[in-house]
């Protein structure tokens, strides 16, 4: 059998590069060595990408012009691979054709479609959801509107550029006191928690804004939920299936970067202890909001659970979520009865569905021949 050659793509420009590190050396473990060649692509932090590089290696402060080869993905469909660049020179010659793209890139220049848009034109398959789903998904307040728009049930929430709080920051303030205290302040494109503040006056409502317009041009305020934090991954093309649920448990005031990412900080309970009713409610949900993206391949999708009421309300939704061995989008799937190895085995043959799926469309147009 020919393995299939599997670029797994990782680091990037964003602020969560070493998450990235962390998933991708995972993934890169797991892969099915008698199935997949794999080629490691790293991206750095200014954006210079490398071939044979590990993420193990970054992680131990490497650097990657030391270890690997620079390359240029190649934006052609007549040859959709990577060249190596050689004194600022693109050696075509030298192409490495790529059957599959595995991008495990988190936040901006990664998650949010322009990795994606690349992939396109050089109309390679890759794993995870396309350019406008990753976009949208990417952007909170779009994300939310299309939410909105389907009737999903969400918390109340309002947005701003950073050019009008710097305008006129009081008309802000009075903006989202509207949604009452205290109010969660982010930046409406990043992950991870990053720039995220919980205010509960105004005092520390300009120090959030001022932190989150710091990340971002554009600022999202939400009202607080005293809530469960309830998680469902979901996996599939036009077809996609929910896992079981699972509950984040933040040891800190709210799931912030630092309960996320040390140790000790949060309790993952996989699956949550929920009434059946409520876990099909999520599952259905879960769906749904995939579904009103378009999602492709997987996707990790947030709720809140009231504790006055037991209502289900959408937080987000992430189309590339963390993926180490013990992040929750592959713990949850683990309980449902699909490992981690055949995890990666159905998300790359979900790309290759797809792709061949896109390529069933027309790409040009014969206008029709005037009679006569």
């Amino acid at each position: 059998m020919t393995k299939k050659r599997v670029a797994v793509i990782f680091g990037g420009r964003s602020g969560e590069h070493q998450v990235s590190l962390n998933s991708a050396a995972s993934v890169i473990e797991a892969l099915d060595k008698d199935k997949y060649e794999i080629v490691p692509v790293a991206i750095t932090p200014e954006g210079k990408w490398f071939a044979g590089v590990e993420p193990a290696q970054m992680l131990a402060g490497q650097d990657p012009e030391q270890l690997g080869q620079r390359v240029a993905l190649l934006a052609d469909p007549t040859y959709g691979g990577l060249a190596p660049v050689e004194d600022g020179s693109v050696r075509v010659e030298q192409l490495r054709p790529i059957d599959v793209a595995f991008p495990v890139l988190h936040g901006t220049f990664g998650e949010d479609g322009t990795v994606q848009g690349l992939l396109e034109l050089a109309n390679i398959p890759y794993v995870g959801g396309g350019v406008m789903a990753s976009a949208v998904g990417m952007d909170k307040v779009m994300m939310k509107t299309v939410f909105a728009q389907h009737g999903l049930p969400q918390v109340r929430f309002c947005h701003f550029l950073r050019r009008d709080w710097e305008l006129n920051p009081g008309a802000v303030l009075d903006l989202v006191e509207q949604l009452g205290y205290p109010v969660f302040v982010k930046p409406a494109n990043l992950g991870s928690s990053v720039g995220i503040s919980r205010a509960r006056n105004r005092d520390e409502l300009q120090q959030a804004i001022e932190l989150a317009a710091s990340y971002d041009r554009k600022i999202i305020a939400e009202e607080f939920a005293d809530a469960r934090e309830i998680e469902v991954s979901v996996l599939g093309n036009d077809n996609p299936m929910a896992s079981l649920p699972g509950e984040i448990i933040p040891l800190n005031e709210f799931y912030d970067y630092e309960a996320k990412y040390v140790e000790g900080k949060s309790r993952l309970v996989v699956p949550a202890q929920l009434p059946a009713e409520t876990m099909l409610e999520l599952q259905r949900l879960a769906i749904r909001a995939f579904k009103a993206l378009d999602c492709a391949g997987l996707a990790r999708v947030d709720f809140f659970l009231r504790r006055d009421n037991g209502a289900v309300l959408i937080n987000e939704i992430n189309t590339i979520p963390g993926f180490t061995r013990t992040s929750m989008y592959p713990r949850m799937w683990e309980a449902t009865g699909i490992p981690y190895q055949e995890l990666l085995d159905r998300l790359i043959d979900l790309a290759l569905e797809r792709h061949r799926e896109k390529n069933r469309s027309r790409t040009t147009f014969q206008p029709p021949v005037a009679a006569g």
